[in-house]
Order: C-alpha cells, then structure tokens, then sequence
C-alpha cells in the first residue's frame, strides 16, 4: 500500500510539473495543439543497386533486431492464367511453399525452416507476386539455399497439391453463403464485364484439371533475371548481402520472353438496378458507382480528398454522419475511390441496411454525392481530410521493410518515386474549388450501376415512412444467383 501511495504521489508530481511546463491542459480535445510532423521521405535512389545481371536490389538495414528480411517481387499473375485453368495462380502460390523443393520433401522442407526458425512465404496475386524470407541474421547463409530452391526448383509435391485444390473447393462451396461475397463478385463483372481477367474465377472444373506440372511451369516462367526485384532489410552488412545476393539471385535465369501486358477493361458498363435475390437474410447489401481511374490522373488528390469527405474518411465523413449516425439506417456507409497503376479502378459507395430502408438510404447517398458535385466542402473538412492524409502518411514508411517494399513495388508497376516525394505537397494543394471541379468533372451520376443483394421483394417494397424506391435509380435488372461450383446461372 506504501508503494502505491508512493507511486500515486510521484506520478502527480510529474503530471503538475507537465501542466506547469506545457501551460494549462486544455478544456476540450479540438483545442489541443500538435506541432506540426516533421519527416522526411528515405531517398529510394541511394537504397537501390543492381546485380551483375541487371536485377534492381532496394536495401535498407535496420539493427532493431538480429533479423533479416529478403523479398523477391516479380511481374505476373492471374492474368496470365490460360482459360480452363482458372485457380492456378491461387494454388500455385500456396504450394510453392508447401509442396517441398530441391531434395527436400515437403515435410523436410518445413523441418529445414523450423530448426533455422524462419519463415518463407509465397504469394500470387493478379499482376504480381513475391517470395519471401525471415530468418536470424546469423542463419541467413543456412536459409538462402532453401529460399533459391522454393525459387527455382519447387516440388510441388502431389499430396500437398491435392490438399490445396480440395481446401480451394471447400472454399468455393460458401460462395453464396454470405451476400457480401455475392455483392463483390457481381460487382466486379458489372464494372469490369464478365470476360475480364478479375472475373475468370475458379469452378469445379478448372480446378480438378490443375496439375503440379502446370503450376511448376507458371512459376517457373515468373521467376527470372529481367522480372523480379529484391528488398532486403534489417541486421546486415551492405557488401556481404551484395556477395551473396549475386551468388544466388544473380544466378537466375533470364526472361525468355517480355512478359504480355496487363489487359485493360473493354467493358461498357451499363447505368441501372441489378439486383440479386437472397431471400434468407433480413438486410440488404447495396453498392453505386462506376468505373473509376488510374494512379497519375490529373484529378487524383482532389478526388482522394473529395471522397474522404464523402465516404472514405469513417466517422467524420458525411455519408457516415447521415446514414448512421442522424438516421440510423446503417452501421456504417463508405465510398471507395482507388487509383491501381494497371488498370482503372472503381469508384463505389456502400452501405448494408434493413431491407425495407435500403432504397431511402440510398437516396441519401446520392443526394450527398449531389451536393459534393453542387457546393464547395467547408473549410473544417477540408482541413480534417488533408491532416489526416498527411499525418497517416509516415505510417507507409515506418519500418525498413515496408520502406524497401513500397520503393520495389513502385519499380515493379512503374509508378514513379515522385509519387511519394510530392505527396504532402500534392494533397496540402487540394482546395475546395478543386473538389468540387473533380466531383462535377469524373463522378457521373448518370452513369452510376446500383447493386442490390438482399430479400428482393422486402426491398422492393421499401418503406411506408418514407417515398423511395429502387426503382427511382434506373431500370430494374434481375441478376441470377450462381452455382457456387461452376459460376453457372441458377434457374429459379
């Protein structure tokens, strides 16, 4: 109790003599005063060097722990999965790892990582994919054989193999279990169109058809010299990661050919209600917007902002402010507004409300988007959305890792490290005249797919207390709920 009193007394002191350094706390938390962040952006070019067979390297050390940390970044990915092999980039990036490599089977291969205790995952997404290591620093020699192996001679061992595409079948049997994954996979076939590479999912069919030999050739046709780039970060010295980096890296393959482009949307999307009828659940799920845009844009920050203060920015944005919190129709409402470097991106508002309330929530949500694209914001939400840019925007940055993998993944996708040095300045530039010129100029209200999931008929009705009604948002659009299994139609 003595010790406690102690404490209390001290802790007390140190309090008073805070408030006596710093002036009087202040009544209200608005009224607190930050000084400003400073921090400067790390120079990707003094982090960068290449191998003798012209592989980029971005290393940055960090002596925080005896760790390091070794990432190969390459170009690639469902995109260039031929038809009928749908799921072959999802498998082949699972069992890459677990399938064994080299000598080692794959429960060698996992005893080999455990005893160094490092971990080594691989990944294929839909334009790119990587292949990692986390080891000791005094293991680091121990583990690179390994990493080289999963790189260049994978196993792809058959038992591994088939437990992935049975884990993956399992996985596609819920595919209409939830509204939410409905509401996505309709969602990216309107806006992007049924043939596109985002929509050529898994079924039954291309999956049993997948072969270890198919998912080794993938890879295999990945991994070279000309397609990858590497980050390394942690406790290392800067010419003994080099030596071993070329010993091992620089020893791949080179690419045999130039990699196809990234296929770009030919789609038209066209404006209307489509709905999809999922009589079991008591709310709706609904999602309006259109086509969006790529990274570099002329109106990207003005956008970024304007959407923030729409949507994008939680508890402080106005769909949120209106929808939940005044009317109590959602647990939340958002709007999205990405900018991908490969292809356009969408710009989307959604909110997941009572059946009976969706079609007035969503005249809420229009009408906000109309006063966006009407009237300048204010200048509190201005500010508010711009700080909170600039003050996340470190987070990015905040360890060495990230830092080497955001300069390599820019490398990889070409956007410039400009990108990240103007930033600041970029997003401090947005005024309230730019958004309201970038709201009136790219977000096209006439152009806007409304997507309902939910009990079509409760929806429908909407609700007596208030006059909207889907139907207000266009001609109405009967999707069909698919099979899980083979993405066909489901007649009703």
């Amino acid at each position: 109790m003595r010790r406690l009193l102690t404490l209390t007394v001290c802790l007390v002191a140190i309090a008073g003599w805070l408030v006596a350094a710093e002036g009087e706390i202040p009544d209200r938390p608005e009224k607190l005063v930050y000084s400003p962040v400073a921090w400067d952006i790390p120079d990707a070019d003094s982090l960068r060097f290449t191998l003798a067979n012209g592989t980029p390297v971005y290393a940055l050390p960090d002596r925080q722990f005896p760790l390091v940390n070794i990432a190969v970044y390459f170009r690639g990915g469902s995109y260039l999965v031929p038809a009928g092999q749908e799921g072959l980039h999802s498998i082949a990036g699972e069992v890459w790892r677990t399938g064994g490599a080299g000598d080692l089977t794959a429960s060698e291969l996992d005893e080999a990582l455990d005893f160094l205790a490092a971990n080594l995952s691989t990944g294929i997404g839909d334009v790119t994919g990587s292949v990692s290591l986390n080891v000791l620093a005094k293991d680091l020699d121990a583990a690179m054989p390994l990493l080289m192996d999963v790189l260049t001679r994978p196993r792809f061992q058959a038992d591994r193999f088939a437990k992935a595409k049975d884990d993956l079948m399992l996985d596609m049997k819920t595919r209409n279990d939830s509204s939410a994954s409905i509401e996505a996979r309709e969602w990216s076939r309107l806006i992007y169109g049924e043939g596109y590479f985002l929509n050529r999912l898994p079924t039954r069919a291309s999956v049993e058809a997948l072969t270890p030999e198919q998912a080794k050739a993938f890879v295999g046709s990945l991994v070279r010299a000309e397609n990858v780039i590497v980050t390394v970060s942690g406790d290392f010295e800067r010419e003994a990661i080099t030596a071993l980096l070329e010993r091992t890296i620089g020893a791949l393959p080179t690419l045999e050919a130039p990699l196809p482009p990234i296929p770009q949307p030919q789609h038209t999307p066209a404006p209307g209600v489509y709905v999809v009828n999922k009589p079991d659940v008591n709310q709706g799920r609904v999602s309006y917007g259109h086509l969006g845009y790529r990274l570099g844009d002329p109106d990207e920050f003005a956008l970024m902002v304007g959407n923030d203060i729409l949507g994008g920015g939680g508890f402080t944005a106005r769909m949120m402010k209106t929808i939940r919190s005044d009317e109590g129709l959602a647990y939340g409402a958002y709007s999205m507004l990405g900018f991908p470097t490969s292809y356009p991106g969408t710009f989307r508002a959604a909110f997941q409300s009572k059946s009976s309330t969706c079609a007035y929530a969503a005249e809420l949500g229009v009408d906000i988007i109309g006063e966006l694209r009407t009237a300048e914001v204010t200048d509190e939400e201005l500010t508010v959305s711009k700080n909170s840019f600039v003050e996340a925007f470190p987070k990015s940055f905040d360890s060495a890792a990230k830092t080497v993998s955001v300069f390599a993944v820019d490398e990889l996708l070409g956007r410039p490290h400009g990108y990240w040095t103007s930033y600041r300045d970029k997003v401090n530039a947005v005024d309230a005249e730019a958004v309201l010129a970038a709201f009136k100029g790219k977000l096209h209200p006439e152009k806007m797919i409304f997507l309902v999931v939910g009990n079509v008929v409760e929806i429908m009705a909407g609700h007596p207390d208030h006059e909207a009604r889907m139907t207000d948002f266009g001609e109405i659009h009967r999707l069909p709920l698919r099979d899980p299994m083979t993405l066909e139609p489901i007649v009703e």
